[in-house]
């Protein structure tokens, strides 16, 4: 099952893709790895999920990651007596403690952190944006605020704050109960909702214990300001454009989406970009040419993932959208122009010997026109860093370690085998050399560059680089 782009495909599942025989048609169509969202799954059927990603991972014998996505705090208004009331613009209203059901002029905010930190100025977005109110007067009971855009408005709809720096955890009781069944499962990836600061990431990894990898989403406009601290504590981000763009004018998701990829990848952390890149496929077995464009920004922007949400969960048209994003992947990476976009963003090595490696092998691969650039990992790190350099030759990751190979499925560009741990350096030359020619990389004759730790075995340990030549039944000769 080797992949003929580079950019991963992270699909969501849901009622259209929970079933054995789709994710199979789902994986070989081009997905990756696989999200569950916790907003809409009971453990029970989180772990009939894993099995079955399991299951279809080991028919294939290739590692395929599963990221579960946390729902974070919702934040809802109450209910109002008759069900819905219409907001007539520059009308007062007010939100208040008061749990008795709402009318026109007032409605209950259960939630007295908002009231607490809300001030005189600040926004507050209702139902996705559709109303926004500006808050006037502020205290802990209620808030007077004046109706900027009015609307239908009616029983526990959402509330958004982008103007509000909200002292609360990014994780509800619900979010804590949820990332337990899943770590005990054991999912590879956590994704963080509503995250506003580095430390509602470092929160989540004291309970996590290093036994999974942590994205942070950033939606909030909060995170923003934070984002270089926030990526520094988590290991990688997703681009949640959807609620990003309820908070945050529309106009600047796009330059923001650039923004982070580009951060995260200095950084050396993969970055997800989600959020309707596909969203008419839900109803439709094709879609928008702005669709397409928007995919193809991604790509050509160098990030590591592209994902799907209800195109692949709830759509009519799952694997369609998997199958459509798979072709648009491998039609931008074979424009002539790619490599030169790509090669425009590369950030410079950092002082370390893991990346002065990486980007020696880079260069090395590019010079010699090399079919594969291996590199044997026990943690995952060293293809990692390789994969920061974006180089032209594919990346065959090898590694002993199951886990690092299902976390190396969002990776850019890293084609991940689970092998036995080389006994030594002869063995770990050799047997790159067999698993690039068995999975179809290299050819007899040809050469390739192996990137690898002395010792063996220690994580972090990025120091070597060897160039052998593959032999005829497929072993590396150096």
């Amino acid at each position: 099952m080797r992949r003929l782009r580079r950019i991963k495909i992270l699909a969501t599942l849901g009622p259209a893709s929970s079933d054995l025989a789709m994710i199979r048609r789902l994986f070989e169509a081009g997905a990756d790895l696989f999200r569950i969202n916790m907003s809409h799954t009971p453990h029970d059927k989180m772990r009939e999920l894993v099995a079955t990603i399991r299951n279809v991972e080991s028919s294939y014998g290739r590692p395929i990651g599963i990221l579960v996505d946390l729902q974070g705090p919702k934040l809802r208004l109450g209910a109002f007596a008759e069900g819905a009331v219409q907001l007539q613009n520059g009308q007062t209203f007010t939100l208040d403690s008061d749990k008795t059901p709402g009318d026109a002029t007032r409605v209950n905010l259960p939630h007295p952190e908002i009231l607490a930190a809300l001030r005189p100025g600040h926004s507050l977005l209702l139902d996705d944006g559709k109303v926004r109110l500006i808050a006037e007067e502020t205290s802990k009971e209620h808030a007077v605020t004046r109706v900027v855009v009015g609307g239908k408005m009616s029983d526990r709809k959402g509330v958004s704050l982008p103007d509000t720096d909200l002292p609360v955890s990014a994780m509800t009781p619900k979010d804590r109960a949820d990332l337990e069944a899943a770590l005990v499962t054991g999912v590879d990836w956590i994704a963080l909702s509503f995250v506003q600061r580095a430390d509602d990431v470092l929160e989540a990894k004291k309970m996590i214990r290093g036994r999974a990898a942590v994205m942070a989403k950033i939606e909030k406009p909060q995170a923003i300001d934070r984002l270089a601290d926030i990526l520094e504590a988590s290991d990688a981000l997703m681009v949640a454009r959807g609620d990003l763009g309820v908070e945050l004018p529309l106009e600047r998701v796009p330059s923001l989406q650039k923004q982070m990829t580009r951060m995260a990848r200095r950084a050396g952390k993969p970055v997800v970009i989600a959020t309707q890149m596909l969203e008419s496929m839900i109803q439709s077995p094709v879609p928008t040419r702005a669709e397409v464009s928007d995919v193809a920004t991604a790509v050509y922007e160098g990030a590591d993932a592209i994902m799907l949400s209800a195109e692949s969960a709830a759509g009519k048209f799952p694997v369609e959208a998997v199958s459509t994003m798979n072709r648009i992947g491998e039609e931008v990476e074979r424009d002539p122009t790619y490599r030169s976009v790509v090669m425009a963003q590369r950030p410079a090595p950092e002082a370390t010997a893991g990346d002065a490696i990486a980007d020696a092998a880079r260069q090395i691969a590019e010079t010699l026109d090399l079919p594969a650039l291996i590199c044997w990992t026990s943690s995952g790190s060293t293809a990692v860093r390789v994969a920061r350099e974006r180089p032209k030759p594919p990346i065959v990751a090898i590694t002993p370690n199951i886990t690092a190979g299902r976390r190396l499925a969002v990776v850019w560009g890293v084609h991940c085998v689970v092998a036995d741990d080389a006994r030594d350096q002869d063995d770990m030359v050799g047997r790159a050399g067999q698993i690039a020619f068995r999975d179809g990389f290299v050819r007899a004759g040809q050469r390739v560059i192996i990137v690898a730790g002395v010792p063996l075995g220690i994580p972090g340990t990025t120091n070597m680089v060897r160039i052998a030549s593959v032999g005829p039944e497929g072993d590396a000769i150096i």
